[in-house]
């Protein structure tokens, strides 16, 4: 039985379970390792049942609890090489955890197949991931990315669930109070994802069988959770998909709360 949840989404700190029977792995682990346990125990996931966490990038918000919690619980450390010389020079893999570079055949964790696909994001060497769970249900997190380039719609492209970044609503980014390099910057093709381009790569989702989405990453002063599922049920109506029938969207919470998505 595949499990999945949300434990926080947003600038201040991101993190995602996927289990499987009785464990599971993280994808990222922001915020702090108080809060990441609370998070977990929250949907009654003990930490100890976690067998992996797997790295996007560097950036604080994916990582703030990273080194103490892995240490704490003894849980191996993946990234792309890019990203673990990174985590490696600013010491955030000094700890009581193993770390290892995840190669492009992927790795096995809880008994799950994972395989990173390259993003367009401003770090080292930014990826999302892929999760075959042992029913052959496949999950998808796809966050942190500038584009959606073609490498990412074919490693994504058949996935049952997928957390989809809506990051900004481009009207309320460029009339709003960020200074204009940050909004070059989040607009960039190594930016973030608008719900413009989310709800384009969506209907090529759903398109190819994706029934369930999750739009994470919303920005607290550039989007609200109304205006991003109202772009993507928009863009996905036009090609008469119909939500409830056809497909199931919510949005990812900030901070912890989500219930867990048993699939």
């Amino acid at each position: 039985m595949a499990r999945f949840c949300t434990l926080c989404s947003s600038s201040s700190g991101n993190s995602t379970y996927i289990g499987s029977g009785s464990n599971g792995i993280l994808i990222d682990a922001g915020t702090n390792a108080k809060q990441l346990t609370i998070a977990l125990e929250d949907i009654s996931v003990d930490p100890c049942s976690i067998r992996a966490i797997f790295i996007t990038h560097e950036h604080t918000d994916h990582i703030g609890a990273l080194r103490v919690f892995a240490s704490r619980y003894g849980i191996p450390v993946y990234g792309t090489k890019g990203t673990m010389a990174e985590l490696e020079k600013t010491g955030h893999l000094k700890g009581n955890f193993n770390a290892e570079i995840i190669g492009s055949k992927g790795v096995e964790a809880a008994g799950m197949e994972v395989k990173a696909f390259r993003t367009s994001h401003d770090s080292a060497e930014s990826c999302g991931y892929s999760v075959i769970l042992p029913d052959e249900t496949k999950i998808s997190v796809c966050t942190d990315t500038g584009i959606i380039t073609q490498d990412t719609l074919d490693a994504v492209t058949g996935s049952d669930v997928i957390l989809l970044e809506s990051n900004h609503d481009k009207k309320m980014l460029m009339e709003g109070p960020y200074p204009y390099y940050l909004v070059q910057r989040i607009l960039s093709d190594k930016g973030h994802l608008s719900n413009e381009a989310c709800a384009e790569a969506a209907k090529h989702f759903v398109n190819t069988g994706t029934t369930r989405l999750i739009l994470g990453h919303l920005s607290r002063d550039n989007n609200t959770p109304s205006a991003a599922i109202s772009e993507t049920c928009l863009a996905l109506g036009e090609m008469g998909a119909v939500e409830g029938i056809d497909y199931l969207i919510s949005v990812a919470p900030p901070g912890h709360g989500e219930r867990m998505v048993i699939l």
